[in-house]
């Protein structure tokens, strides 16, 4: 089990981290949620003791990372897929890593399997594509068999195949009672991978819940309502404390009743009722929803903003760079 505790970490003036604190219990998958510079790399870095907090603390299985005695056959973690060096042999970075956790090399070849690199164990890491690059770094976090598991945007740089088989992988690992705590900026994907979400902005904690709690408390979630009667109930609806809007097909479109309640107010206006079905908002739409206040970067305008090209002139031939020495 990982748990964080009154996490808190600055960088200068900035607060990366802002007094979070949650649990990642075994058995499910964790999605890790937040806009960009929420603070969840900042995060597992502290987990893994990468980074050291200003206040509060973050412990596996009750202690410091530092203080595990076998660390990668704890806790396997991938914050950075690329973190090999380019001229090593997939095989052989694998070999390194294994020698220094004291981990069977056979485990190697097990684990390059595993993740399909089994055919180009040999070629020089540096090569890969990133999501070949993905894939290895999979492996290496996998490599002592831990009970624990972090990943950083696994699925960044695969392909709809990899993406599926990452799922998957990940899945299995939490069916068999491991922790997985993944952090990701697909939603979607999140959606179908993880059972519960943790979701953070600047640094602070928003929601900690299952994702279908979370969905089904976005105001997104509405049922629609089709009768022949809809000035009978509409003023019920409203008084019930619910907002009402028509669809273009005739639907009353209803956002804050049960599905239940609906039916039972239009059963007791003796309305007669053709259609009553949930729709739910999809991760995405809470998602947005929960962080609308805590996004750091937001941009103005949409794409009738930009300008048809031309629109500011030209540079002339002798345009006004600096000149010196490249900037790189």
């Amino acid at each position: 089990m990982i748990r964080v505790s009154n996490l808190t970490k600055r960088f200068g003036p900035q607060l990366a981290v802002d007094d979070l604190s949650f649990e990642v219990q075994p058995g499910v998958v964790t999605g890790f949620l937040g806009p960009n510079g929420a603070g969840k790399t900042t995060t597992m870095r502290l987990i893994l003791g990468l980074a050291g907090p200003d206040g509060g603390m973050a412990t596996i299985n009750g202690v410091h990372y530092r203080d595990l005695r076998t660390p990668m056959r704890e806790v396997g973690a991938l914050l950075d897929a690329k973190s090999y060096h380019p001229g090593r042999k997939a095989r052989d970075h694998l070999l390194a890593l294994a020698q220094a956790g004291r981990i069977p090399s056979r485990r190697v070849g097990e684990v390059l399997d595993l993740v399909g690199l089994g055919d180009v164990a040999g070629r020089k890491a540096g090569t890969f594509s990133l999501g070949m690059a993905q894939r290895l770094g999979i492996a290496a976090t996998l490599l002592g068999d831990p009970p624990i598991l972090i990943f950083d945007e696994p699925v960044n740089g695969l392909d709809p195949e990899g993406i599926v088989w990452a799922r998957t992988l990940m899945q299995s690992l939490a069916s068999q009672g491991r922790t997985v705590f993944v952090s990701s900026h697909l939603m979607s994907e999140m959606a179908l991978t993880a059972s519960r979400v943790i979701v953070i902005g600047k640094g602070h904690l928003i929601a900690d819940s299952t994702v279908d709690a979370l969905i089904k408390g976005s105001s997104a979630t509405v049922v629609r309502l089709r009768t022949p009667m809809p000035e009978a109930v509409i003023p019920r609806f409203e008084a019930a404390g619910a907002s009402v809007q028509t669809d273009d097909d005739g639907a009353l479109v209803v956002s804050g009743l049960e599905p239940s309640a609906i039916g039972d107010i239009a059963f007791y206006a003796h309305v007669p009722v053709h259609e009553l079905s949930l729709v739910e908002a999809s991760l995405e739409e809470a998602f947005m929803e929960l962080t609308r206040d805590d996004v750091e970067y937001h941009a103005h305008g949409g794409a009738t903003a930009l300008q048809p090209p031309g629109q500011y002139g030209s540079l002339p031939p002798q345009a006004s760079w600096p000149s010196g020495p490249a900037v790189r």
